[in-house]
């Protein structure tokens, strides 16, 4: 399938999952997320769930992070330039959200992206070869290509993987790992 016919398909699955469910999910993928060989690093990025948008509910994976006294850093988006900014979450951060829906920082310490370690990336659908579709902005693909080669790059999915995506781009950074309800999937780059 191509990326606008997986956009739809996994938009249109994930729209049938009620609030309890989604839970339930995001429960599972963080369990999953505590076998990973990535909990020795020290700057982990972490998207904010778009909750009209019913994308895994991250906090359980934030708590985790949290509760290992990690380094959590969370984007702020730039619309006019498909980019993001990293902000160091602490207890004082004040999140808002945006007229997008993602809930994301006010201002903060910002983190340059060669420090950050792992990335959990959000996407709507992925394959067997790591490749990844989210909303096609391109702000995922865009932050990944200047963080360092030596940065863990985890999908979390709702959903198991598509044998492939076609119509991959150059520009399309693939994910190392993949984690849904059920297992990882471990891709080589």
């Amino acid at each position: 399938m191509n990326k606008k016919e997986l956009r739809e398909k996994y938009k249109n699955l994930r729209s049938d999952l009620s609030e309890i469910e989604i839970d339930n999910l995001s429960m599972d993928i963080a369990n999953q997320s505590l076998q990973l060989p990535i909990w020795e690093k020290s700057y982990y990025h972490i998207f904010l769930p778009i909750q009209k948008q019913k994308e895994i509910n991250t906090e359980f994976i934030l708590h985790i992070l949290q509760g290992k006294d990690k380094n959590v850093i969370v984007p702020k988006s730039d619309f006019k330039e498909n980019s993001l900014e990293h902000i160091l979450l602490t207890d004082t951060t004040k999140l808002e959200i945006n007229a997008w829906g993602i809930p994301e920082p006010t201002e903060g310490i910002p983190i340059p992206e060669d420090k950050i370690e792992v990335v959990f990336v959000p996407l709507l659908a992925f394959d067997l070869h790591g490749h990844r579709v989210g909303y096609g902005k391109g702000f995922y693909d865009k932050f990944l290509s200047k963080c360092s080669s030596e940065t863990i790059k985890v999908g979390l999915s709702l959903f198991s993987g598509e044998e492939k995506i076609e119509e991959v781009l150059p520009t399309d950074i693939r994910l190392d790992l993949c984690v849904t309800p059920l297992e990882t999937y471990h891709f080589k780059n």
